[in-house]
């Protein structure tokens, strides 16, 4: 398969992904699905791990492996191929963003999935909003799940949005990788096919 034709297959994939990163995200604003004071939201919640990392920064290598393959700046020092190389060059840079912004929302994700969510429990008798599970391993024992009393279902709410952030956002990293392997490979051998391509080999 030709580099550029395989970028493009990355894009595709990528923006989906950063779509329901951005929706997971947007969601988590709304604990159990129910409007929620500032200070009854995550804290990670507002660190947009879902928003800036796998989804702004996400868009942008996106769209530029989806461009690459339909690259025309053919020619530049007598070289025909020299565009197309420096497209598949420049596009590490991208993917390197991708790896960063990615990187960004799995780090988010596995802290709050760590300390668990923010929720309205109660302590030595006296009831308050904050980290219950801090200093208990809740995720072995769903016993302390309970704790929580409102808002209603919230670990499960926390546990599985955050989980789906942390496994697009592991999936986001591996693609953006593929493409610093892909657009080395396009740079140093050029792209198989497209007006830059064919002229490769011509003597």
């Amino acid at each position: 398969m030709c580099s550029g034709s395989f970028a493009k297959c990355l894009g595709i994939t990528l923006i989906p992904l950063a779509i329901v990163c951005v929706l997971c995200n947007i969601l988590l604003f709304f604990p159990s699905g129910e409007p929620a004071e500032h200070d009854h939201i995550t804290d990670e919640v507002f660190y947009c791990g879902g928003i800036l990392g796998s989804g702004v920064l996400m868009i942008f290598p996106a769209l530029v492996f989806l461009g690459l393959k339909n690259n025309d700046c053919c020619g530049c020092c007598g070289n025909e191929s020299c565009g197309r190389r420096f497209a598949m060059l420049s596009s590490i840079l991208f993917a390197a963003v991708g790896v960063m912004g990615a990187g960004y929302s799995v780090i988010v994700s596995a802290v709050a999935i760590n300390q668990g969510p923010k929720c309205y429990h109660e302590t030595n008798g006296t009831q308050e909003w904050g980290y219950p599970f801090m200093e208990n391993d809740y995720l072995s024992d769903k016993q302390l799940w309970s704790q929580c009393l409102q808002p209603k279902e919230i670990v499960h709410w926390h546990l599985s949005l955050f989980s789906v952030l942390l496994v697009m956002g592991i999936i986001q990293m591996a693609l953006c990788a593929v493409q610093v392997v892909n657009g080395l490979l396009g740079a140093l051998c050029g792209d198989c096919c497209g007006c830059c391509g064919g002229s490769d080999g011509a003597v």
